[in-house]
């Protein structure tokens, strides 16, 4: 068995469920900076907004006060989050229906 260095790697390895939520948004941040992680960019983020429903909400701007980050990876986590919503929505409207 194989030990994974990245998040990506791990989540391969042994599916996402077993990632926490730094390692999962690490993997959407792909790159950290010099001198940081991507996963220590994740953990700053969610230790500022205390969850990942605590990043849905903020608007996009705030997210440019984290170093490392920049257009393209605050987009790629808003378009995570908005697949997210678009699942929610889906299955409530599933659920209702029955």
């Amino acid at each position: 068995m194989k030990t994974w260095e990245h998040p990506g790697g791990k989540l391969r390895e042994l599916g996402a469920e077993f990632l926490t939520d730094a390692e999962l948004l690490s993997i959407l941040i792909s790159t950290g900076t010099k001198g940081k992680s991507a996963e220590e960019v994740a953990e700053e983020i969610l230790n500022k907004f205390s969850s990942f429903k605590g990043m849905a909400n903020q608007p996009l701007e705030k997210f440019l006060q984290f170093k490392g980050l920049g257009d393209v990876k605050i987009i790629r986590i808003a378009a995570a989050f908005e697949i997210a919503r678009r699942i929610v929505n889906q299955v409530s409207k599933d659920y209702n229906k029955e």
